[in-house]
């Protein structure tokens, strides 16, 4: 099934195969280009939640609280270029790293390319509109702290499912022009 150029969103394919297919259809994450990399970012912020790791048994599980960096209206880091050197446990994400950090959201872009899964309807690559991960309901703006002033052993007060879930699956709203999936065509 093909689309057509007037119709596809900026970054969605004008065909599902070929050259003119979307690059995290065709390409892996070690394949990206660094503005490529950048744009799978959902913008969601659920990666800046803190998590807590339980020693004996490896379950991960989010707080509310998010790291001191996180604006939480725009759901970006504060300073980016500088986060390493800022927060020393702010982990990098890279095509070597993606596949095994657990505690990445199933939403998130990353995670899907890795996994060899299409990106949501709401995602900005797919919808062309960076809004539409915060008017779907992803992002934690609205719903998070910053950990500042809060202590590690408070932690546990502030924890919370929902960064660990897909809410929307991939049901556009009403009125939204959806493209096709590889795997539907």
């Amino acid at each position: 099934m093909t689309i057509s150029d007037k119709d596809a969103a900026p970054g969605a394919a004008a065909t599902e195969t070929g050259a003119d297919a979307p690059f995290w259809r065709v390409k892996g994450l070690g394949e990206l280009s660094t503005r490529e990399w950048e744009s799978l970012c959902d913008g969601c912020g659920r990666c800046c939640l803190n998590k807590l790791e339980d020693w004996d048994t490896g379950e991960i599980v989010w707080t509310s609280l998010a790291c001191t960096l996180f604006d939480g209206e725009s759901c970006r880091c504060r300073d980016y270029p500088n986060r390493f050197a800022t927060v020393p446990d702010c982990l990098p994400l890279t095509p070597e790293t993606v596949p095994g950090l657990t505690w990445l959201p199933p939403t998130c872009g990353y995670r899907l390319v890795a996994e060899g899964r299409d990106l949501y309807w709401w995602h900005p690559l797919v919808s062309g509109d960076p809004d539409t991960v915060h008017q779907a309901g992803i992002s934690v703006r609205g719903r998070c702290l910053s950990e500042d002033g809060v202590e590690l052993e408070e932690y546990e007060h502030f924890l919370v499912d929902w960064p660990g879930e897909n809410p929307m699956e991939e049901k556009p709203p009403v009125g939204f022009i959806s493209f096709p999936r590889k795997d539907d065509a």
